[in-house]
């Protein structure tokens, strides 16, 4: 799962490192908040799960209306 992140296509396809982190960071708090995985969970953790379902293209960034991007 980590291996995926060395190939840094995931990380530009994204936008950059912030919004990886950023991306990562919401849908951890999801999790915990009682979201449901998008992938199995096998006993991974929040944030292997999140950045599982990144990996596979389940989530991606997107801007609220309202917000432009600088």
């Amino acid at each position: 799962m980590i291996e995926a992140l060395k190939d840094d296509k995931i990380i530009h396809d994204l936008g950059g490192r912030f919004k990886f982190t950023a991306l990562i960071q919401h849908r951890i708090r999801e999790l915990m908040e009682g979201a449901r995985p998008l992938v199995e969970r096998d006993g991974r953790t929040d944030f292997e799960i999140a950045v599982q379902e990144v990996v596979e293209g389940k989530i991606n960034y997107e801007l609220e209306e309202g917000h432009e991007e600088v």
